[in-house]
């Protein structure tokens, strides 16, 4: 079974060691006490909404591209293929999809 936090945790520390920083960085950053960041990044703790920006913060890294990551590394384990560009699903119904541009998602 696949535990969203565990690949949060793995993104997130990922991302700080790609960009040098040490666990006591970040923390002090994000006001987080290291602890609690530790676990976070173990998979031992759930992170909120708020101490994921604040990392993402910290981190210079905006929180969508983090939790884009950790939506990748989730398709990949569930054995799906991750597209290379947005699509629109075949389950969307097409009064829905009349006005999509995946343009606009690739932006960034």
């Amino acid at each position: 079974m696949v535990l969203v936090r565990q690949e949060i945790g793995d993104v997130l520390r990922d991302f700080r060691l790609q960009k040098g920083r040490t666990l006591r960085q970040v923390a002090g950053s994000a006001s987080v006490a290291l602890g609690y960041l530790s676990e976070v990044e173990r998979g031992q703790k759930e992170a909120s909404s708020e101490i994921l920006a604040a990392v993402a913060e910290a981190l210079d890294t905006p929180l969508s591209v983090i939790m884009g990551e950790v939506s990748e590394r989730l398709a990949i384990v569930e054995g799906l293929s991750v597209p290379l560009s947005p699509q629109v699903p075949d389950t969307v119904p097409a009064d829905l999809v009349s006005g999509f541009r995946p343009e606009l998602l690739a932006r960034g």
